[in-house]
């Protein structure tokens, strides 16, 4: 049975090593994955809500729909935007993706 087993494989010793040193890798993948990934995301969602309480009137959206209008009404929920001379659209404030500068939309 020599053939399935190498002598040297079979005469080393049974140690199990440090616990800690087994773990360490694990450790170290988990602080790449919170600075490269968790870290950024959460700031993200932070800077995201921020810009949607500060929404006012007058200002000009773009929603995640890829819809550019200017800020018409304002409620808890929901922003009226106008999108062209006379259309208006509700959107949730949630939906607002970025506020663009002032001045985006001509002839509105």
């Amino acid at each position: 049975m020599n053939f399935f087993i190498s002598d040297a494989m079979a005469a080393a010793p049974a140690g199990q090593g440090d616990p800690l040193m087994s773990f360490l890798p694990l450790i170290f993948i988990f602080i790449v994955f919170y600075f490269l990934l968790i870290r950024p995301q959460s700031k993200k969602a932070k800077e995201h809500k921020q810009m949607v309480e500060a929404l006012a009137k007058g200002d000009e959206v773009v929603t995640n729909g890829g819809l550019l209008g200017r800020i018409t009404k304002v409620g808890d929920n929901f922003v009226e935007l106008e999108v062209a001379d006379g259309t208006s659209v509700k959107v949730q404030r949630q939906a607002v993706a970025n506020l663009m500068p002032k001045g985006t939309i001509k002839g509105l």
